[in-house]
């Protein structure tokens, strides 16, 4: 027996149940209540006196990733039509496993059970989330990791690549001569991802370049050709073009990171709140199967001594 620690690969798994288990709560019916769930909600259809809303269509949708959190679902669209049947199916199911008494089966009222527990565990980590993911968290969050960026370098490159070195020391010639890089890349280049854009790499971390081509690119100014050098393809030929500070992201690309980071941050912390309180005992530690005992070799049989006499063959 052991006591069990929080477990934060127990956190994704409790962030991904939490749209569908709500889901799951606004598909299941609500009663006989007819106060709308939503503002502006309506009555769409009803299933043996249990109200079917625009809400819990566009919830199963959502949860079937038919439409992205906070998306409209036009009611007269086919999708809602047909979101809606399989809606009005899931409650004919229900109501038909009820008339049978299925819901009293043991294993139904555990199954049943995990899924209320899931449901109120998903609704109270939603609430805990909601208020730690807010825009000034992300802001607060976004300026503090700006502050700790280390600013690095990213370098623009053109590229010609060729079968040998001989045919790129005669690109190297062609380009002293005064011809134009983009040119003698489109004419002569075997890199057909980047020939027809006059060899363009664009702008890019030296980390991200070949290594033969960063350890060549290193320390040159705008405008220096160098090479021929071989990579993995072939010879290259490199022109640099420009040299600039890499553009940190702004808070608009930054925002999803955060939030998932922020979500991320609240549920494992209420999970460690919730387990420090807790006592929570997992018992994991089955009894080891009993040891064999050593099987011991049989004694050798005795060879009778052969007759007097006789010799042994």
């Amino acid at each position: 027996m052991r006591v069990s620690r929080p477990s934060f690969r127990t956190v994704l798994p409790l962030l991904a149940s939490v749209l569908a288990a709500l889901t799951l709560t606004a598909a299941c019916g609500r009663g006989g209540a007819e106060t709308p769930p939503e503002k502006d909600d309506l009555i769409v259809a009803r299933v043996q006196d249990r109200s079917v809303w625009a809400s819990d269509v566009r919830r199963e949708a959502v949860a079937q990733g038919l439409v992205g959190e906070g998306e409209p679902l036009d009611v007269k669209s086919e999708l809602f039509r047909r979101v809606l049947d399989e809606v009005v199916d899931q409650k004919l199911l229900a109501a038909e496993a009820r008339r049978r008494g299925l819901d009293k089966n043991a294993a139904a009222q555990r199954r049943l059970e995990a899924v209320h527990e899931r449901i109120l565990g998903d609704m109270l980590v939603e609430s805990v989330v909601s208020g730690a993911v807010s825009d000034q968290a992300v802001e607060r969050l976004y300026q503090e990791q700006q502050r700790r960026a280390q600013t690095t370098e990213e370098v623009r490159v053109r590229l010609i690549l060729s079968h040998t070195k001989e045919q790129a020391d005669a690109v190297v010639g062609v380009l002293g001569q005064g011809a134009a890089f983009e040119a003698v890349a489109a004419q002569r280049s075997i890199d057909d991802a980047t020939r027809y854009s006059g060899g363009d790499l664009g702008y890019s971390t030296l980390d991200v370049l070949p290594d033969a081509y960063a350890a060549v690119v290193r320390g040159q100014a705008p405008g220096a050709v160098v090479g021929p050098v071989q990579g993995e393809g072939g010879w290259a030929v490199l022109r640099i073009e420009d040299r600039r500070l890499e553009t940190p992201p702004t808070l608009d690309q930054a925002r999803p990171l955060i939030v998932r980071y922020l979500t991320y941050e609240g549920v494992r912390q209420l999970l460690e709140q919730l387990r420090g309180k807790a006592q929570v005992e997992v018992f994991l530690n089955p009894a080891k199967p009993a040891a064999q005992p050593a099987v011991k070799p049989a004694p050798a049989s005795p060879v009778a001594a052969p007759p007097a006499g006789t010799v042994a063959s």
